[in-house]
């Protein structure tokens, strides 16, 4: 009698009309929760949000974190809880990537925006947040795992590892000469990338100097090596850049937003110059 009832259970999962992941629709809303939120903090998190109560949720453990950022970053940054949280709202086709976050203090919105894109996500509004002040790392680990899940497709391994890379490379270069300047000297090697397209690490070294005494800026060998790293790697993935460039083309409004609030126009003008080169020729170059 207890095998029958477990057959009849079986079959109820299997033909009853559950709604899957891969089912989600314009407008609808993928949450991502840290695994060691309390169950108060889950559901102010929740209404904070605006979550209907049918809401599907993706939980992310400290492991993952660690699985993606470890690599990366230290122990300590990523701590022993995921704590940060998400939700992704699903845009009409074309809309682009538009973030805003709360209580983050590591990881800033153009940040998540850019290695979001990298990975491959799309078309999606997205909230970040946490009950106090965190770094921020397990949210994007959840989103990239809520989009994978939603979209019904593998981002390959290596690409998630870029994307966190690429974020983290950016935060520790700001550490040591600024946010603005470690965007402005990723930006103009990407262009040098583009142009010259280096044969060897003597010429990337090359380029990355020459961006370097452009901007006034001088890297520690450690910080060189790390970029040379990250851009030999960056430049031979098999990454979707038609889709990126779509999506940064999509982003730069909220970019631009982000620029413009800043006094210092001149250095401005150097990033701004990085956006527009990028979404125009990106296609090309790297497809």
């Amino acid at each position: 009698m207890k095998k029958i009832l477990i057959y009849l259970m079986l079959i109820f999962l299997i033909f009853s009309p559950v709604r899957t992941f891969a089912d989600v629709a314009e407008g609808d809303m993928i949450v991502t929760l840290g695994e060691n939120l309390t169950e108060v903090q889950r559901k102010v998190l929740l209404s904070e949000m605006g979550a209907p109560e049918d809401v599907q949720i993706v939980t992310v453990s400290n492991a993952e974190e660690h699985q993606y950022l470890g690599k990366y970053v230290s122990k300590a940054l990523i701590g022993t809880k995921a704590i940060s949280s998400s939700a992704i709202t699903i845009q009409p086709k074309g809309t682009g990537i538009t973030v805003e976050t709360k209580n983050i203090n590591w990881v800033t919105d153009e940040m998540y925006v850019n290695a979001l894109i990298t990975a491959g996500v799309k078309d999606a509004k997205i909230y970040i947040t946490a009950p106090i002040t965190v770094s921020g790392t397990a949210a994007l680990t959840g989103i990239i795992k809520a989009y994978e899940i939603s979209a019904d497709k593998t981002i390959p391994e290596e690409v998630k590892q870029a994307a966190n890379q690429e974020m983290v490379e950016t935060a520790k270069l700001g550490d040591s000469i600024g946010e603005k300047n470690a965007a402005a000297l990723i930006a103009k090697v990407k262009e040098e990338i583009a142009k010259n397209k280096p044969k060897n690490d003597q010429e990337l070294r090359d380029i990355i100097e020459q961006a370097s005494r452009e901007l006034n800026v001088k890297l520690t060998d450690d910080e060189m090596k790390r970029l040379m790293d990250f851009f030999n790697k960056l430049k031979d993935l098999n990454i979707d850049w038609n889709q990126v460039g779509d999506q940064l083309n999509k982003a730069k409004d909220q970019i631009s937003k982000f620029l413009e609030s800043d006094e210092g126009q001149g250095f401005l003008d150097k990033i701004k110059q990085f956006f527009i080169w990028l979404i125009d020729t990106i296609k090309s170059i790297f497809s």
